[in-house]
């Protein structure tokens, strides 16, 4: 909505720029452009959004034209009452019309080429970067870890060597698309079962989810690459027990995880976890561009970071991706 509304305004202002003869003429006629503007694009946006279930079910094509025909029915519209009750501008309705209908259709191609910019092969590699990280030194420290406890403990082995393959059975999955979230806090917890097996009551979890919308749809491993951040750089730094909390809940349509881990002077290098924080922080933005973002911060001696974003909970609403669903419209 905030890229529609600048998008709108500056073609404004910028025929504005053509048409004025002087400069001391600029100001009033910007005057008049907005006041003619502003109401059309508030009523378009609300029309959007009154009709965003319905359009997200189109064929993209329809749904363009769903657009262009709402424009021209609103101009039309405005028109109306200003000619008979508000008197604001002298413009002919073709002009309206042509107006709208350019700063719409120019809309409309902006995100049509922003949406081909978030291409399927960009999007794998960089999903495919994200999940490289994990598999290396977590597979073989968690098969030495299954070897070690095949003899005396059997039946928890097996049930380990099931949690790694569930585990990386989500790794290899399509990640474009999003997932309920006791999925995905699912598979943190068989990630957590199988750390365990090696750092034992070192690890300390604390689940805090008492709030937690089960049902919120949230990009795969978005999570878990954070809790392998926090036990890698926050429990096994140390000899020490270390505790990771894990607080996910949701707020006046936003939902929120925070994930803390306590801080070790002499621990690895962080590189790794500003890799991941910077990789989900892309994620994010690919997802849900700027209805959703990642911060962190050290606190005392613990290291929290905090992801918030939608709360959407309708998968057959078109609540995956944006470019996901138009990808697949294509």
């Amino acid at each position: 909505m905030l890229r529609i509304l600048v998008l709108a305004n500056a073609m404004g202002m910028a025929a504005t720029l053509v048409k004025a003869p002087t400069v001391q003429a600029l100001l009033p006629m910007q005057l008049e452009t907005a006041a003619l503007l502003e109401p059309l694009l508030l009523m378009q946006v609300l029309v959007l959004i009154a009709l965003d279930p319905w359009l997200r079910r189109l064929a993209y094509a329809w749904g363009c034209v769903v657009v262009l025909v709402t424009t021209v029915m609103i101009v039309a519209l405005a028109l109306y009452i200003d000619r008979n009750w508000l008197h604001i501008g002298e413009m002919p309705w073709w002009r309206a019309a042509a107006l709208g209908l350019t700063v719409s259709g120019t809309a409309l191609v902006y995100f049509y080429y922003r949406v081909r910019a978030l291409s399927p092969a960009l999007i794998a590699a960089r999903l495919q970067a994200l999940q490289s990280r994990i598999r290396p030194h977590f597979l073989f420290n968690t098969i030495n870890a299954v070897l070690s406890l095949i003899r005396s403990e059997p039946k928890r082995a097996e049930t380990a060597l099931e949690d790694l393959a569930d585990l990386f059975r989500a790794l290899m999955a399509d990640n474009r698309k999003l997932i309920p979230l006791a999925d995905e806090v699912s598979m943190c917890r068989q990630y957590l079962n199988l750390e365990t097996l090696r750092l034992g009551e070192r690890l300390q979890i604390r689940w805090h989810i008492d709030r937690m919308p089960a049902d919120a749809l949230v990009p795969p491993l978005i999570l878990q690459p954070l809790i392998e951040n926090a036990v890698y750089h926050g429990v096994q730094a140390s000899n020490e027990p270390g505790e990771v909390s894990i607080n996910i809940f949701a707020r006046r349509g936003v939902l929120h995880a925070i994930l803390t881990n306590p801080i070790y002077p002499k621990g690895p290098s962080h590189s790794g976890n500003r890799m991941a924080i910077d990789n989900i922080r892309e994620r994010l933005a690919l997802h849900f561009d700027a209805e959703a973002g990642l911060s962190s911060k050290a606190v005392h001696n613990t290291y929290q970071v905090h992801i918030h974003l939608p709360y959407r909970k309708d998968r057959r609403q078109g609540h995956d991706t944006q470019f996901a669903a138009t990808i697949n419209t294509w």
